[in-house]
């Protein structure tokens, strides 16, 4: 085969295993002979529609076969595919769309869908029609290691979303990090729940077991009493979830009758673990392994096992294994064990770049703008983001980009956003206004506004009013002194 990225794997499991199932989907088994007939057929009608080499495809809708078909297709025409966030609202999705240049979009049935400008549409009600009447002959595009795969949009630091371009040569390099750190069987069931639009449901859980020739067993949406009966119906034995998601499994009246002794791994990721939940896992004999990781980065960076999910809580690990992490102070050097400084990050997995940037010089160290202590063993902790992103539910939320949308608002006229601590989400955000002269009490006003032009998790669930914002000398505002500063009571949810 001349193709040597990610749109070839269906074709090399085909040929190794190609009665296995592949993929599952509300009851619907797919083998890897079935994949590959399916992806052929689908790349044949993409280039039907005028699909060439360096062309983007995007996909916007819950975890689904399709989604997995789209990205292989475009991996063998070596079109670039662009995976869009479900919980954007809809101007975000426009700029990802306008931004990535996406002539074709396949997309499930929504308002949001509806609402896009695009060339050409690929609807689901239309895609098995689509497949059906395309042609099924070979295509072998010349497809490189090096050649892009992917764009997958990041919330940008200044208000606007990046595209990171993830090389096939970092897709495939993170999944063999996943083999050879989390040893990802053949014979294993991966219950993938997680959105696939996110790298670490994607690159992290799905994606090394295709690779290795395992099952992925795909779930639209999190429900944590259907996830309880897939693990025991499907015999799952790997699933990758954010603490929320696990302690809503753990909280549902089906957990204690759930066998769940079919699982062999629990990955957990978007904030760090609380011991409380480890000792609720650990009562029915399962353990998580953590991790961190970034969207530029395909996304894994650093990981902590099992094995020593208790003995090294609240760190993230050490570097995966064909990746390399440093923590440097602000002059460059390494810090001393118990320092805090900034995480680099290098390796086979780190992306090419941002799409329309300057790309990454080769063996150039990435800034991953967070902070990070090691202990005397070398397992990182993280302490702080220094871009001040919060993660809410295990989503990233950047401030600016949310701010930028405050001061929109006719009676705002100035405003900073912050996470503060939530019981649910881990973080939440608040925003703290300085509003026009003549402004009444109008927290709700804000929120309401905001419905619609942000993902409801970027939402603030708190506005808290303001005379003035505390700034350096230079104009910047001071976060830590609203972090630090006592608020009123919470307006708006």
């Amino acid at each position: 085969m001349r193709n040597q990225g990610i749109g070839s794997w269906p074709a090399r499991r085909a040929r190794k295993t190609p009665g296995r199932v592949a993929v599952v989907h509300e009851g619907r088994r797919v083998t890897y002979r079935e994949l590959h007939e399916r992806v052929l057929r689908l790349a044949h009608a993409l280039r039907d529609l005028g699909v060439r080499r360096g062309d983007r495809i995007a996909y916007l809708g819950p975890n689904h076969p399709s989604f997995l078909e789209t990205l292989f297709a475009a991996g063998a025409l070596g079109a670039v595919f662009v995976p869009l966030n479900t919980r954007l609202a809809v101007p975000e999705l426009a700029f990802n769309l306008t931004d990535s240049g996406a002539g074709v979009l396949v997309h499930a049935p929504s308002e949001s869908a509806a609402a896009l400008d695009v060339r050409h549409r690929v609807p689901l009600d239309d895609y098995e029609r689509l497949i059906s009447r395309a042609g099924d002959e070979p295509i072998d595009e010349p497809v490189s290691p090096g050649d892009p795969c992917m764009i997958m949009y990041t919330s940008g630091t200044t208000g606007r979303p990046k595209g990171a371009v993830l090389s096939h040569a970092n897709i495939t390099w993170n999944s063999v990090n996943v083999l050879v750190d989390i040893d990802v069987l053949t014979d294993e069931a991966t219950l993938v729940v997680a959105p696939l639009f996110h790298t670490a449901g994607l690159n992290m859980t799905c994606l090394p077991t295709v690779l290795k020739g395992g099952r992925v067993v795909l779930l639209g949406a999190f429900d944590p009493g259907r996830v309880l009966e897939l693990i025991e119906t499907e015999r799952i034995t790997q699933m990758f979830g954010v603490p929320t998601m696990f302690d809503a499994m753990a909280a549902h009246p089906r957990w204690a009758g759930t066998d769940l002794s079919s699982l062999r791994t629990l990955n957990c990721g978007g904030a760090p673990v609380p011991l409380r939940t480890i000792e609720t896992y650990l009562e029915r004999g399962l353990a998580f392994s953590q991790g961190y990781g970034m969207t530029e980065a395909s996304p894994g960076v650093l990981y902590l096992p099992a094995e020593q999910a208790v003995a090294k809580a609240g760190s993230a690990g050490v570097p995966h294994f064909f990746t390399d992490a440093r923590v440097v102070r602000q002059d460059g050097r390494d810090t001393a064990p118990g320092e805090e400084g900034e995480i680099l990050v290098q390796g086979p997995n780190v992306m090419t770049g941002y799409w329309g940037a300057q790309p990454i010089a080769p063996g150039e160290w990435l800034r991953t703008g967070d902070v990070a202590r090691l202990d005397e063993d070398g397992y990182a902790y993280i302490v702080d983001r220094i871009k001040d992103m919060f993660v809410s539910g295990g989503e990233n939320v950047y401030p600016a980009e949310v701010e930028q949308a405050i001061l929109e608002h006719p009676a705002v006229a100035e405003c900073a956003v912050i996470g503060v601590p939530d019981a649910v989400w881990g973080e939440v955000g608040r925003a703290v206004v300085v509003l026009r002269p003549g402004a009444g009490d109008i927290a709700d006003d804000i929120l309401d506004f905001l419905r619609g032009r942000l993902a409801k998790y970027k939402i603030p669930k708190s506005v808290i009013r303001a005379e003035t914002l505390p700034r350096t000398p230079s104009g910047k505002i001071v976060k830590s002194a609203l972090r630090d500063s006592p608020a009123a009571p919470a307006s708006g949810a």
